[in-house]
């Protein structure tokens, strides 16, 4: 792995963990499902247009087709749809790390479901980060944590892994970006409406709402998964996920940071044993 690559992961989990605080920012002033379907469709018209201009196509594979609509559902509309209803009661920071165990639940299920053999290390890593998980949740619930903002969280998660094992391989080829921005667009109409008929639409207009929404429909949006894609190219998925692990660190310092969010001993120390839970399980990955 040479020093571009390692640049674009680290610029990657940076990205993608700063849009748990942006998130937050936004839902304290403006109605979250509705919100979020504006920033899809803005983001998802940016991508097709980017992607026309470089020659992509729309006219997708079955296949194709199948990956956006489960993508635009489980990825874009429960995951952070769900995501972003729970951060109006909980912390962008414990978003953030029920988030970032994503990986850990994609290689627990295709263990247990579809047979994927797991070796000595990996199975290491899923009991730590499962301990991890278990040791943050406890110490949060008896601190009086909303339980339905966190259940949300889970439910989201649990809608990643399932769009992440159900397309597997392919959202790829030379359609890439039209593939993004069109499951954007899928995820903005379910988005808006859910939203529209249910939310008071009332937005509280400030500045920081105004960069926050700018910044998530710009950088987690469209740059993050920009990135990603490059850095998949570059080194493959399975090293390139091994970026993961640094998800739990960068949400719960950039939560911390931005929004002055606390953080006991016992949040610290689940962190770190979640990291370390998914670095075990990537490396494994590329041992096998």
């Amino acid at each position: 792995m040479d020093l571009r690559a390692i640049g674009m992961g680290l610029a990657f989990a940076a990205m993608w963990s700063s849009a748990f605080t942006s998130a937050r920012i936004i839902v304290e002033d403006a109605p979250p499902l509705t919100t979020l379907a504006v920033r899809f469709l803005i983001s998802g018209l940016i991508a097709i247009f980017v992607a026309r201009a470089m020659g992509q196509s729309w006219n997708l594979t079955r296949s194709q087709w199948i990956a956006t609509l489960i993508f635009g559902l489980c990825q874009n509309a429960l995951y952070l749809g769900l995501n972003f209803v729970a951060m109006q009661t909980i912390e962008a920071s414990l978003a953030a790390i029920i988030a970032s165990t994503m990986p850990l639940l994609v290689a627990l299920v295709g263990w247990i479901l579809f047979g994927e053999r797991v070796n000595l290390l990996g199975l290491f890593g899923l009991l730590a980060g499962i301990g991890g998980v278990g040791l943050i949740m406890g110490s949060r619930l008896t601190g009086g944590v909303d339980p339905f903002g966190l259940g949300l969280c889970g439910v989201g998660v649990l809608a990643l892994t399932f769009a992440t094992l159900a397309v597997r391989g392919v959202a790829s080829g030379p359609n890439v970006l039209m593939i993004v921005g069109l499951q954007m667009i899928v995820g903005s109409v379910l988005l808006a409406i859910a939203g529209l008929p249910t939310e008071d639409l009332t937005v509280n207009w400030t500045w920081p709402l105004i960069l926050a929404f700018i910044y998530t429909t710009l950088v987690p949006g469209l740059a993050a998964t920009w990135v990603w894609f490059v850095l998949v190219g570059r080194i493959g998925a399975v090293r390139a996920s091994t970026f993961h692990f640094l998800n739990p660190f960068l949400g719960v310092a950039i939560a911390a940071i931005l929004l002055g969010e606390t953080l006991g001993l016992t949040d610290v120390v689940g962190v770190f044993v979640i990291a370390a839970g998914i670095l075990a399980v990537q490396i494994s990955k590329q041992k096998a």
